[in-house]
């Protein structure tokens, strides 16, 4: 149920780098990378790290072959499979002999890519280094395959050209790094850690709160998570009538990233008002009443109704300001 906590359309950013997003599915399989002899070595990048690259494309066919080149070598740690990268990226469309920029996160907010990616960008992405600069030019089969992705706006012979600048990694273990401070309980839920997975919640028989409940249960040493910032996080989701999981990025395998307090919305309120000020390295517990959640409607898919009152522990990873 990845991507459950936003209630608008999940943002197509997310979806153009991860497999499986939308109606279509990738191709399993992934090809070697080309010579450098052929259309989609002449690809060219210019531009410093950490700015908006230049991109040219040549007027000609794309070969439907994976190119990969390391345009800038950083000096980081080494990026694995199970890794999550926070990363900057310009994604083309080449269609035919023409070529569109689609994307751009270099003027917003970066983007998190991490747990089961198109083909094409794992192979691209794994085994680099934190710092560095990656052109991979991808073709159907490494990406959404011959049946495209009609949501993007992806065609069957649609090549993907990405540069990808890698700002940051994380395992997928990452949690919380601060001070316990409280582990709940009482008349609100009760939390356990566990290194490197999930926490668990005992949710009381008691009736939930009617309004927002905010407990810091550690306190993270960082700087203070502000509207408008791109926050990565790792959450577990609870209803409280039924006490199970409901949603988890620990399952995904990768944190979430998200904008707080984004127009139109990224996540439900309470988590826009409850992480609010919160410092990054904290885990943090919301009890979320409907009004601050999914509202009268819930969230069928979830299992979630309209009188469902959610539990969230939510530990903050890493927060960047809008444009890093």
């Amino acid at each position: 149920m990845r991507r459950l906590l936003a209630i608008t359309v999940i943002p197509l950013l997310a979806c153009l780098v991860l497999a499986g997003c939308g109606s279509s599915k990738p191709s399993s399989a992934a090809s070697s990378s080309a010579s450098a002899t052929n259309s989609n070595s002449s690809v060219s990048v210019a531009g410093a790290f950490g700015a908006t690259p230049v991109v040219t494309i040549p007027k000609v066919n794309a070969n439907n072959k994976l190119t990969v080149k390391t345009v800038i070598h950083g000096t980081g740690t080494t990026v694995t499979k199970t890794d999550a990268m926070a990363a900057n990226f310009v994604l083309y469309f080449w269609d035919g002999k023409s070529s569109t920029l689609k994307a751009n996160t270099f003027t917003q907010n970066p983007t998190v890519i991490g747990g089961t990616m198109l083909p094409g960008l794992e192979t691209a992405l794994i085994g680099q280094k934190v710092g560095s600069r990656i052109l991979a030019v991808i073709p159907p089969a490494d990406g959404y395959g011959t049946s495209g992705n009609a949501q993007l706006g992806i065609t069957g012979s649609t090549t993907l050209v990405f540069v990808i600048d890698v700002l940051k990694s994380y395992a997928a273990t990452a949690s919380a790094v601060g001070a316990t401070e409280s582990n709940g309980g009482g008349s609100l839920p009760a939390v356990a850690a566990h290194a490197g997975t999930a926490p668990t919640v005992t949710v009381p028989s008691a009736k939930p709160p009617t309004a927002l409940v905010t407990k810091t249960l550690i306190k993270g040493s960082g700087p203070k998570v502000a509207k408008g910032q791109y926050v990565i996080a790792q959450y577990t989701g609870y209803i409280w009538r039924t006490k199970k999981v409901f949603d988890s990025s620990w399952t995904a395998g990768s944190p979430f990233g998200f904008v707080i307090g984004a127009s139109p919305e990224q996540v439900i309120p309470g988590w826009d008002t409850g992480l609010a000020g919160q410092t990054v390295g904290s885990r943090v517990m919301l009890v979320i009443p409907p009004k601050d959640g999914y509202g009268t409607t819930g969230a069928s898919q979830a299992g979630i109704t309209g009188t469902d009152t959610l539990v969230f522990v939510v530990d903050i990873i890493d927060a960047f300001q809008p444009g890093a």
